[in-house]
């Protein structure tokens, strides 16, 4: 809807991971960093936590493009598993041959007759899980001993868990103690600071095509930060609702009181029900024509022309 009207290619801030908008903040860098040297470490664990949003799949997808070519990998995305439900998952990820249903100890034997073949080979595995704060402490456990297999070198299997916040208060605890000891490489992704919040409204608007003066000017970069706490995600979700907002009341750029109404849109618990809302639940033509009607209901015509010219990111 709001594409056209700001003279843009596609929606700049879906939150499908779309490669194209790969924006790689310093901090994101540096997680990047921390995985690549915990696995050119030859460690057991490499530890990547983040709050919802922040990026955490983003950086691993840099990592798994940037692997060494003798590198091996598995990924695990749903972890909610039983020991032997992992077991199996791990063998299906690196090809490796085992009945379904065997014992522990069936697979166990099975990954570390691959893991030996793939060192004399001069192959590296890395097995990468994520959303890992949903692992029991029974399957940890149980990948530490995975990790067991070694030479006087390295972990013939490195693992990286990529997880929420509270994946490092899980490893902290005392059960878990050793599995903790053998984390050799930990960063926490924090959120963007206000400058790198507008530097990624611009790239990911550059990326769908703008070409002429952002909808999203200086003075309101501050509270799109405030609002979503420099979040990815909740920037995406913010400024798309935002760009809605604007498109409806016929203004050339976001202002704060747009702003506003959107976080109350897209972020209902954040603060109190606004006076007047739009109307976003809509779908089909519907959508269209009652969208119309709104813009029509702020304004007569003439009165949009004059308003859309003196809007200011003031208001």
């Amino acid at each position: 809807m709001y594409t056209q009207y700001f003279q843009l290619k596609q929606p700049p801030f879906s939150i499908a991971p779309d490669p194209r908008y790969l924006f790689m903040s310093e901090r994101h860098r540096e997680a990047l960093a921390h995985l690549l040297y915990g696995v050119g470490g030859g460690g057991g664990f490499v530890l990547l936590t983040g709050e919802i949003g922040a990026g955490k799949t983003t950086v691993c997808r840099c990592f798994i493009e940037q692997i060494p070519a003798d590198t091996q990998l598995a990924y695990i995305f749903n972890p909610k598993l039983t020991v032997e439900e992992l077991l199996q998952a791990i063998c299906d990820e690196f090809g490796i041959a085992a009945a379904a249903g065997a014992s522990v100890k069936g697979y166990v034997d099975r990954i570390n007759a691959h893991l030996l073949a793939s060192h004399a080979a001069g192959r590296n595995n890395v097995l990468v899980i994520d959303e890992a704060q949903n692992l029991s402490a029974d399957v940890l456990e149980q990948l530490r001993l995975l990790t067991n297999l070694e030479t006087s070198e390295r972990k013939l299997l490195q693992i990286i868990l990529i997880g929420q916040p509270e994946l490092r208060d899980m490893l902290a605890r005392p059960e878990l103690e050793q599995l903790g000891q053998r984390v050799i490489a930990r960063f926490h992704l924090g959120s963007l600071s206000e400058e790198e919040t507008g530097s990624y409204i611009q790239h990911r608007l550059a990326v769908a095509g703008l070409t002429g003066p952002s909808p999203f000017p200086f003075p309101v970069v501050p509270l799109v930060q405030k609002l979503t706490g420099g979040v990815p995600r909740r920037i995406n979700l913010l400024c798309d609702r935002a760009l809605l907002g604007a498109y409806v009341e016929n203004s050339p750029v976001v202002t704060k009181a747009i702003l506003r109404r959107a976080a109350q849109e897209v972020f209902p618990g954040q603060a109190p029900a606004a006076r007047r809302l739009w109307p976003f639940a809509l779908a089909g033509g519907l959508s269209v024509a009652l969208l119309a009607a709104a813009a029509v209901w702020h304004a007569a015509p003439g009165e949009r022309a004059q308003g859309a010219a003196t809007q200011t990111a003031a208001n």
